[in-house]
């Protein structure tokens, strides 16, 4: 197993590939009592399209899949639920999936061996039939529902739709009631099987654990287990172009002000840095422009023509970065206009970059107090650079005016798309 510190933050981490592939990585943190446990794999909603293991043709499956997968691999075969399971020993446990991943996970201390052993072997023992796969879609089809009626979760998925013309990042993750209707329990072992080989999963832990018998326990759970070694996983890929699939778009839904979200569709494709810089430099000039300190912000707040801080996230394709801006307003189209005029001013200098590096390198240290956080961390880049960066706290620092100003003037913010939230009248 190697150790290996983490610069500046006095934490080391484990790390060792077993012989099926499966990849561990441990942090432990002694002055804490708590810890936090995932188990996840590199598959998400947007592998839709692929080749399955242990055969030759692409293959199309229904949108939603990963998710419906994520809840159904709670479903055991001798009836015991996993959330009984982890309940008894005061243990939470929940899964969750993303674009690019579907993680299982567990927070607490007592019960430890046992848990991490079960939470092994439940993911690792998949279960479908015909009747359980039939039952869940009437629950999944009540989740995607209520996110329908949920305004900002309808703008935000609404936004990226309309943003993408073909990559299948545009897919609500939990897929559509047409969509997941269409599943099989065929589908799902396809999927299972081609996405929840041991090489293609990893197991983070963060927290009070000695990493030696941790490693041991989980090794010793897997030799049980024979995997034979699997062939890559071949996904497809998309040409996704600049423009937007739809440049406005609005809808009357169950809210008192009005909302609006504005995405801006970032080529980043000829831009020459790593992933991981490109993302740190939009997040610090769209806090720079649109942060709750920020002059255009005290602008609009005098103006009264936002009710509170403009909320801003990113979302990143292989080709592309949406930078997206959520906010609350009494006057959407002046609000847009004020956006619109702003968004081609560039007038930030050295002094005020340097001020947010600062921020991000404090974040940084903070991050290492939060066991959630740091695991977090690790998941990330391992999903995003098939490794964990040991040196975050360096690359914060060879942040550079620079680079960040070359690279914001190469952007452009022409490609954008709108969408309003009215109140129903």
């Amino acid at each position: 197993m190697k150790k290996t510190p983490l610069y500046k933050l006095d934490l080391d981490v484990y790390h060792e590939q077993l012989e099926n592939g499966l990849n561990v990585y441990i942090i432990p943190k002694n002055d804490i009592n708590n810890i936090y446990t995932t188990f996840s794999t590199n598959y998400g909603s947007i592998q839709n399209e692929f080749i399955p293991n242990e055969q030759n043709d692409m293959v199309r499956v229904p949108d939603g899949i990963a998710h419906f997968l994520e809840h159904k691999v709670f479903e055991q075969k001798d009836e015991i639920d996993p959330f009984e399971f982890f309940g008894k020993s005061g243990t939470d446990c929940n899964a969750n999936t993303s674009q690019y991943k579907t993680t299982y996970l567990f927070v607490g201390q007592d019960n430890f061996n046992d848990n991490i052993n079960y939470l092994l072997d439940f993911v690792q023992d998949p279960y479908f039939t015909e009747q359980n796969v039939e039952k869940e879609k009437g629950i999944i089809e009540q989740e995607i529902n209520m996110y329908a009626d949920d305004p900002m979760s309808c703008g935000y998925e609404s936004i990226v739709y309309n943003s993408f013309i073909n990559h299948p990042i545009k897919e609500s993750i939990a897929g559509t009631v047409e969509s997941i209707r269409k599943i099989t329990k065929e589908d799902l072992y396809t999927c299972y099987n081609t996405f929840y080989h041991p090489s293609n999963m990893f197991v983070v832990i963060t927290g009070n654990v000695d990493p030696l018998d941790t490693i041991n326990i989980i090794k010793e759970n897997q030799t049980k287990k024979p995997y034979k070694k699997q062939q890559e996983i071949v996904i497809k890929e998309y040409e996704e172009p600049n423009y937007v699939s739809k440049e406005f778009d609005l809808k009357n839904m169950n809210v008192t002000i009005p909302k609006v979200l504005i995405s801006f569709k970032l080529n980043v494709d000829n831009i020459d840095l790593d992933k991981r810089s490109i993302l740190n430099y939009i997040g610090i000039y769209a806090d720079l422009k649109f942060g709750q300190v920020s002059l255009f912000s005290e602008y609009l707040k005098q103006k009264k023509l936002i009710t509170n801080d403009i909320e801003f996230s990113t979302l990143k394709t292989n080709k592309h970065v949406l930078l997206i801006l959520e906010i609350e307003t009494e006057k959407p189209e002046d609000l847009i206009k004020e956006i619109d005029k702003e968004i081609l001013i560039y007038s930030i200098d050295e002094k005020e970059f340097n001020r947010k590096k600062k921020t991000a390198i404090s974040s940084c240290i903070y991050m290492s107090d939060s066991i959630f956080r740091l695991n977090s961390l690790i998941m990330n880049d391992v999903i995003e650079y098939k490794k964990f960066n040991t040196d975050i706290y360096k690359h914060y620092q060879s942040l550079n005016f620079q680079d960040f100003d070359k690279m914001i003037k190469k952007l452009d913010f022409k490609n954008k798309t709108t969408f309003i939230i009215n109140p129903k009248k």
